[in-house]
């Protein structure tokens, strides 16, 4: 069997691919959007509307309907699901769910005549998942930081963050102590939908569970004193921690609703931003990538563990061994469409025309466009602020790329990598005139390849290896060819170097 499947589990919703490893093709895809598809939900852009800003929730039955119809559209297609040889998935990172003890019986009891979510509520012990977008718990990030100091972000690989899962964890343990005791299981999304594929209680892997800000990096297991202080008793409510290669357990019967062979391996699933270092082949470092979609992320094979003196680069574990860094800018792409709408243009404006009708480096004009509360830099309040007073629709559209392109560079140089090239990926890595922004600023080539899923293809790609025993270098010649180039223009490099000053500048001030 040459088929494998990769789910990709994002914010705004589920993506499947099939890899046929003998042809060396892409052998079918579906797609599942939240808020068209599953309006019952009322989370058009992922997560439940809250009068708090800082408070962004999911509903996690969504992400079963979710997962269903992805399937159901996949097998409607054509693919031969009886081919498929084994499974992976990506789920986005920091998200966690919360089960009771009935968890592992209703998975195993899983009927095919009745919908997931419909047999899953029961064991939720809390109804809503807080997501990576998350930004309400500055208090037990502050908490954990007078307790342990730099040691959470030398062992665990970051600082505490508001959106990771471990203050997330002690502040829902703190509001509603009841619920808390109540929960013997702590999932992430990863390891959530994993354990329903396998009909019980996955592991979670390296890659996902170094965003938690509990897992020792230097140990690879659960640090047993942050996680004591973070909630009481968390470490039993946690799964183990596995390799990103470990094979969870075998596709449960349940599936063959869909035309999957019950009993196939299924590899532990991992965090979308590590699946996506695999997608765009950059498991090895002097590569960078860049992912482009909901929030911006800048992330790299390590060559050394380090740690970002400032706090906003993180270190996750990278499924194909070793580390990863990652850097997240949470206004990406929902930054540019608002820059779009506000300036009543279309994408084909956006993506191309403004960039012809203004100059490299937009005569200094730059742009904060922090219409969500930011990561990098932390900003808990939306911020979106300018160095100029009037401005073109155009000069507006290239103020925030621009500025997007220089905060990716001034915050990715305490990496000190000289990286050969930068990949892109994303719905957003489709504009040229982007492209050639992050070129110019970077002076290094900018590569795309052709599956923009690169979650996903990273997913059905960890399959092949895991499940497959095919080598990563293999799957990377056959899936991860590039089939674009941008070169830098050396002549801009001067401009941009200028203004990389004035936008640190700009964005202390």
């Amino acid at each position: 069997m040459s088929l494998y499947l990769g789910i990709d589990a994002s914010t705004q919703g589920i993506k499947t691919v099939v890899i046929d490893t003998a042809a060396g093709k892409i052998a079918g895809e579906s797609v599942v959007n939240f808020g068209n598809d599953l309006p019952q939900y009322r989370s058009p852009n992922g997560y439940v509307h809250n009068s708090d800003p800082l408070i962004k929730q999911a509903d996690p039955l969504m992400w079963l309907d979710g997962l269903a119809l992805a399937l159901y559209r996949l097998a409607g297609s054509g693919v031969n699901m009886a081919g498929i040889a084994g499974i992976s998935g990506s789920g986005q990172q920091h998200g966690s769910v919360y089960l009771n003890e009935r968890f592992n019986s209703v998975l195993s009891l899983l009927d095919v005549h009745k919908p997931l979510a419909d047999q899953l509520a029961p064991a939720l012990s809390r109804k809503v998942s807080p997501i990576w977008m998350d930004r309400s718990t500055e208090t037990e990030c502050r908490e954990l930081a007078a307790r342990f100091a730099d040691r959470i972000q030398s062992e665990t690989g970051s600082p505490a963050i508001e959106r990771f899962t471990g203050p997330q964890i002690r502040r829902w343990s703190k509001t509603d102590p009841a619920a808390y005791g109540q929960t013997a299981h702590i999932h992430l999304v990863s390891s959530f939908l994993c354990s329903v594929m396998c009909g019980k209680s996955a592991p979670i892997d390296f890659g996902d569970g170094a965003g938690m800000n509990l897992l020792n990096l230097k140990t690879l297991q659960w640090d047993a004193e942050i996680a004591e202080f973070t909630a009481p008793g968390l470490a039993v409510k946690l799964p183990v921690v596995v390799p990103s290669a470990t094979l969870a357990g075998k596709l449960h019967p349940y599936f063959q609703h869909y035309g999957l062979r019950a009993g196939i391996p299924v590899a532990v699933w991992t965090g979308d931003n590590p699946s996506s270092l695999i997608g765009v082949g950059g498991g090895s470092p002097g590569v960078a990538v860049i992912s482009l979609g909901t929030s911006d992320t800048f992330f790299a094979a390590m060559c050394d563990f380090k740690t970002d003196p400032a706090g906003c680069g993180h270190v996750f574990g990278n499924p194909a061994g070793g580390f990863m860094s990652l850097i997240c800018f949470t206004n990406g792409s929902l930054a540019r469409e608002k820059v779009k709408d506000g300036c009543l243009v279309d994408w084909e404006f956006f993506d191309l025309m403004a960039c012809e009708q203004t100059p490299p480096g937009n005569n200094g004009k730059l742009m904060l466009p922090f219409f969500e509360p930011e990561s990098t830099p932390l900003v808990l309040e939306p911020t979106v602020r300018y160095n100029f007073i009037t401005a073109t629709a155009a000069e507006k559209v290239r103020a925030v790329l621009e500025s997007q392109a220089l905060s990716m560079k001034l915050h990715s140089a305490w990496l000190g990598e000289d990286f050969q090239r930068i990949r892109v990926t994303g719905g957003a890595s489709k504009s040229p005139a982007f492209r050639q922004i992050l070129a110019d600023v970077f002076q290094v080539e900018i590569e795309t390849i052709a599956v923009s899923n690169s979650a996903g293809l990273g997913a059905a790609i960890r399959a092949a290896n895991a499940a497959g025993g095919i080598a990563f270098n293999t799957l990377n010649e056959q899936f991860c060819k590039t089939v674009e180039l941008i070169r830098p223009n050396a002549a801009n490099a001067s401009i941009y170097d200028r203004l990389l000053e004035e936008y640190a500048g700009f964005e202390r001030h």
